[in-house]
């Protein structure tokens, strides 16, 4: 069990489930960047009131619905960039087909302004911590064995709903370390079902993918590497899909020792995942509890021609997977529905950052409207779709240009839960609560803002609608490019003389970051030896742990 420094703030669990707030949210105040306090003295009496109506109209939703507070059900699409998703005129652009992915999106609100970390491991653990992932040290997307991962005393949005009294469950991909103190069934999830590494291995690291020429220098068939010394260069032996319950060991499931990993493999793993949703939704609807379920599929991320008919006009490897989403998708909100929970289910539907443009072309995902994608801090690698559905509460067919931050979730969740106690109070909390935003529409956002790294480089930072790229070292401030991302949205032409007026208050939005990250130190990224915790290694993920190790 984890033991975090919040318990001390902590109200008794019963408490919390008979619906009564304790004090502990106004003796120890979650603490949040230094720009939102800033921003909050402006608006505190307005919030403060508006907060009284908000609470009262939760109580509301929960007396309509027996008492319960709402499920939760968070799908994360990877790699998908704005535009690409529940927009019909974009299917048309794209040459693709997601009809399921428009009718949720008309059902809810579309958050226009949703932003991201540049890739998907750093988005992750953003929403699952409420705080920009420099500050849990999870900065950067890895591949194979690491030693590395989410630390121990992050506390999680599973943990914080799970203390309120909710089951938690976690369906598809993780990628938060190979570590066991950050595997997801010991981060606050009841049930986890996921791949110890990410897309790479799974889909890249292929003799498929080989032969269809989208990777060279792994699959020893595709040249003789007969110069080569280092036989260990190319990662071998790695774990694929592990199952957990909280409080157990992991399993790896349906690879045998000696197996090679298929692309085959890795289709089977992406419909079990679909399945297990499904599964586990039924399960949990049937429970006196209410539940967090998050579903975080691995496909659009396909990297082969998997043989069966392509129906898209487009014809690409990830274009075509993302229409097979919207076919999955369409059959977990159908289930939804007729589990007869949809008007006491919060659905959020996203994409985790932009598309990877490393394959853009062949995988038949482009740039659209964003310049850039996965990786950089172009508004194409952090803007993404993003679709609310509560029937009854967030008006159906709505949209907010209100700007949003993934973390923002973490937040939200646990006050649509009741569980704001269960938040720590001893380290920086980037997620606004945007419940406002949720239940009286456009205009009731709290964020004006976003700073935005690449690793642990802050890179720009956005206010409204301007975005400042941070200037090399030793260049002056009054140097550095700002862009109207209205005007300019692919960030080509900046503006420099024209926006000289902004300059210091840029620089002083960033000192007031610096400030709160001197006074609270980012936390230590987890380290620990790989793959403890799984009880059936393979001899070869053995052997690569060994490997590993032995220079360590």
């Amino acid at each position: 069990m984890k033991h975090h420094s919040l318990f001390k703030y902590l109200a008794p669990i019963g408490v919390i489930a008979a619906g009564i707030i304790s004090a502990h949210a106004e003796e120890k105040p979650i603490i949040h960047d230094g720009e939102f306090e800033f921003v909050k003295k402006q608006h505190a009496q307005k919030w403060a009131a508006q907060d009284k109506e908000i609470e009262a109209k939760l109580a509301n939703i929960r007396e309509k619905n027996d008492g319960k507070r709402p499920n939760i059900l968070y799908v994360l699409i990877d790699d998908v960039s704005f535009g690409q998703m529940g927009n019909r005129a974009m299917n048309y652009v794209m040459g693709i087909k997601t009809p399921s992915i428009n009718k949720f999106a008309n059902e809810g609100m579309s958050l226009m302004r949703m932003y991201t970390e540049p890739s998907c491991t750093p988005t992750r653990a953003a929403f699952l911590t409420g705080r920009y992932a420099v500050r849990s040290g999870i900065k950067e997307v890895k591949v194979a064995l690491v030693g590395e991962g989410l630390p121990e005393n992050e506390v999680t949005i599973a943990e914080v709903l799970k203390q309120a009294g909710y089951n938690t469950a976690h369906v598809g991909k993780w990628h938060q370390g190979d570590i066991e103190q950050a595997y997801p069934h010991n981060q606050g999830f009841d049930y986890a079902v996921f791949p110890l590494h990410q897309q790479v291995q799974l889909s890249l690291m292929t003799k498929e993918c080989a032969d269809a020429n989208n990777m060279f220098g792994f699959a020893p068939h595709t040249q003789t590497s007969e110069f080569d010394l280092d036989s260990k260069f190319r990662p071998t032996g790695l774990v694929t899909g592990v199952e957990a319950v909280a409080g157990g060991k992991a399993k790896e499931v349906d690879l045998q020792p000696g197996e090679e990993w298929t692309q085959d493999h890795y289709v089977k793993m992406n419909y079990r995942y679909q399945k297990q949703t499904l599964d586990q939704l039924d399960k949990l609807a049937k429970e006196d509890k209410p539940f967090f379920l998050q579903y975080w599929p691995l496909w659009p991320l396909n990297f082969v021609n998997d043989g069966e008919e392509n129906t898209t006009l487009n014809g690409g490897f990830h274009a075509e997977k993302l229409q097979k989403i919207d076919d999955f998708l369409g059959e977990i909100f159908t289930k939804v529905d007729e589990l007869g929970i949809s008007d006491n289910t919060i659905v959020v539907l996203m994409a985790d950052n932009g598309l990877m443009y490393h394959y853009a072309g062949t995988s038949g995902l482009s740039e659209l409207i964003y310049r850039g994608g996965k990786t950089n801090h172009l508004e194409g690698g952090v803007r993404v779709d993003a679709f609310v559905r509560w029937p009854g509460v967030v008006e159906a067919g709505s949209a907010a240009g209100d700007m949003v931050f993934v973390s923002d979730l973490f937040t939200t969740f646990a006050r649509v839960a009741q569980a704001t106690d269960y938040i720590p109070r001893d380290r920086v909390i980037d997620g606004i609560d945007q419940t406002a935003l949720l239940l009286e529409g456009e205009h009731n956002g709290r964020r004006d803002y976003v700073y935005i790294y690449e690793n642990d480089l802050l890179r720009s930072v956005v206010k409204n609608e301007f975005k400042m790229h941070l200037p090399a070292p030793g260049v002056p401030g009054a140097a550095a490019p700002v862009y109207n991302l209205y005007r300019d949205p692919r960030e080509e032409n900046s503006h420099i003389g024209m926006a000289l007026w902004s300059g210091a208050s840029f620089q002083d939005m960033v000192k007031r970051h610096m400030m709160t990250i001197k006074k609270y130190p980012h936390n230590k990224l987890g380290k620990g030896a790989p793959y403890e915790g799984i009880e059936n290694l393979r001899p070869e993920s053995i052997e690569a742990v060994k490997t590993f190790t032995s220079w360590q």
